[in-house]
């Protein structure tokens, strides 16, 4: 059967940078208070003119670039994103047209901050089903839009980016660079994560988050890198969705992987919901801290209370 792998990933943040001090002079917070308890120093804040579709594009730019791909090369474009305001046209249709993509399935992907790896799976079961042969995955968010910059609970997590990853089919003698997927939720517990109202805005029981995610989803994670054929101590890195630091470092080491170059993204780029895993993994990738080839674990979790995961080859 063919396969499909990651050929290349690209990644994109606004030019402002919001530090904690710019924070405290807007709501009752301090740099202390924030990072001892979610480990976030600064964001990145999209401004009015920069709609999730723009950061989108300009993450996906860089992967097709950097695959020595041309629009014109994608069938299929897939964007995950919790934030966007209008109905229709989708993100995917206006990525494509942004960028010349002559006439692909565009679709959107609302799995919140576990869309990215939701959306990464689809690209690969479509790859597989032989329904697409080269695909651009898009993780997107800006979080600063449904932000409550009024609430300091929340408003210190948020940040805006984007991350994508271009997915094409593997030769027929070639081994697969994306494994399968692990994915699920407990949506009986949903209202644990909220961007709901109108306007939208973002919510969430924090102390119920942090519960599960690191006691329930260390063993799914593992469970993701035994689909795949890897033992946790195989990996060379592990890119969690990056919520909290505090979240993030106890799932990693409960996860096994004692080799594996944990991203810690979140202290400079905060919580970007869908944009959080394939920006964290791109910045891996351009600075070198991985390699062409090594397995790496994503594992996007978050609302509904969603999961899934996968090991994939590093481009």
């Amino acid at each position: 059967m063919i396969g499909s792998r990651i050929a290349a990933v690209g990644h994109y943040q606004p030019a402002r940078v919001l530090t904690n001090e710019d924070l405290a002079g807007m709501v009752d917070t301090s740099d202390e208070w924030i990072t001892s308890r979610v480990g976030i120093r600064t964001r990145h804040i999209a401004g009015p003119e920069e709609p999730v579709d723009e950061l989108a594009a300009h993450a996906a730019a860089k992967a097709l670039a950097a695959a020595g791909r041309t629009p014109a090369d994608v069938d299929l474009v897939l964007v995950a994103t919790s934030t966007a305001i209008d109905r229709s046209p989708n993100m995917a249709a206006r990525v494509a047209a942004r960028l010349g993509i002559p006439g692909p399935a565009a679709m959107d992907i609302n799995v919140v901050c576990a869309g990215f790896t939701h959306a990464l799976a689809t690209a690969d079961h479509a790859v597989r089903a032989g329904s697409a042969r080269r695909a651009l995955v898009i993780g997107a968010d800006k979080m600063s839009e449904v932000a409550d910059w009024t609430d300091r609970t929340t408003c210190v997590l948020v940040g805006d980016g984007a991350g994508a990853a271009v997915v094409e089919a593997t030769e027929a003698a070639e081994e697969p660079g994306i494994g399968p997927v692990l994915w699920g939720s407990v949506p009986e517990m949903g209202h644990a994560v909220r961007i709901e109202g109108t306007p939208p805005r973002f919510a969430q029981e924090g102390q119920s988050v942090y519960r599960w995610a690191t006691t329930r989803l260390p063993s799914i994670a593992r469970q993701a890198c035994e689909k795949a054929g890897f033992a946790p101590e195989d990996l060379a890195a592990v890119v969690l969705h990056q919520a909290n630091l505090r979240i993030i470092e106890p799932l990693a080491f409960k996860i096994g992987a004692v080799n594996a170059v944990v991203a810690r993204d979140v202290t400079e780029s905060g919580n970007t919901s869908a944009a959080s895993i394939p920006l964290a993994f791109a910045k891996l990738v351009e600075r070198g801290e991985v390699s062409s080839g090594d397995p790496v674990l994503l594992f996007g979790f978050g609302g509904n209370l969603s999961y899934a995961g996968q090991v994939v080859r590093c481009p």
